[in-house]
């Protein structure tokens, strides 16, 4: 393929992702927001009068990073396994790219972009919301962290998400993961405690999962504060993206899960 074409093809996959998104965006903007709603007035108005604060900040400051987090992860993740699924079962418009000239990176990129716009956009619309709880954006430790992990998270949660859509056989298959695996992984990642609070065998557990590291650095990017260095988190990012770009570059370029 020459380079036109593959442009046209990424353009052609990664519009009409985008397009369905906002032609139904109460399915998938609004939800997100409304749950990020929810856990701003319980911990702004409940929990968080209670506990204070959390590493020299107001408890609510704390943990809209995580909130926001939140929402890019499992977005962006449920919106690549479903898209692969759906062209997979329902319009059966993947057969119609593994028999065109497109090369698997190219397919890879066109899915996973369009998790990554959905991530992004929800992630910002739940910092936007989070402004009539806290004054949190008025206090960026630095921008330039903020949106590379932002950007990192999304795009790792794409590829994890195309992984699902590809081996997924049923709806079912889509909903387990984020259900019993995704899930529990993001509210034990420190979304609404410090690692330093818990006790010792439960800090080296929280060690041991990768969604701590994200967290802890796009917290960093907004409070300037972090239970992990940050560099280490990047190293996190980096080493996930580059595990599951050769995952799904080897399912797709074998055909494993794709040929019925």
């Amino acid at each position: 393929m020459t380079p036109q074409q593959k442009w046209t093809s990424f353009y052609t996959m990664i519009r009409k992702d985008v397009v369905r998104m906002f032609r139904i965006w109460v399915q998938t903007f609004l939800p997100s927001v409304v749950t990020s709603v929810l856990y701003f007035l319980v911990f702004g108005t409940v929990l968080g009068s209670q506990i204070g604060s959390m590493k020299g900040v107001d408890y609510m400051t704390f943990v809209v990073p995580g909130l926001v987090m939140l929402a890019v992860v499992t977005t962006s993740y449920a919106n690549t396994s479903f898209s692969f699924f759906s062209s997979k079962f329902f319009m059966r418009s993947i057969d119609e790219i593994l028999v065109s000239p497109t090369p698997p990176w190219i397919m890879i990129a066109g899915f996973v972009g369009g998790g990554v716009v959905r991530g992004v956009l929800v992630g910002t619309l739940v910092l936007l919301v989070s402004t009539f709880f806290t004054g949190l954006t008025l206090s960026v430790h630095s921008l330039f962290i903020i949106l590379m992990f932002a950007f990192l998270t999304s795009v790792v949660f794409a590829l994890a998400g195309l992984v699902n859509g590809i081996y997924a056989k049923s709806i079912d298959g889509i909903n387990i993961v984020p259900t019993f695996v995704l899930t529990p992984l993001v509210y034990l990642g420190g979304i609404f405690y410090s690692v330093d609070s818990l006790p010792g065998w439960w800090q080296t557990i929280t060690h041991m999962n990768p969604l701590f590291y994200i967290i802890n650095g796009f917290r960093y990017g907004f409070l300037g504060i972090t239970d992990v260095a940050v560099s280490t988190s990047v190293i996190v990012l980096l080493a996930l993206v580059a595990i599951l770009v050769s995952l799904n570059w080897y399912f797709i370029r074998t055909g494993m899960g794709l040929k019925q």
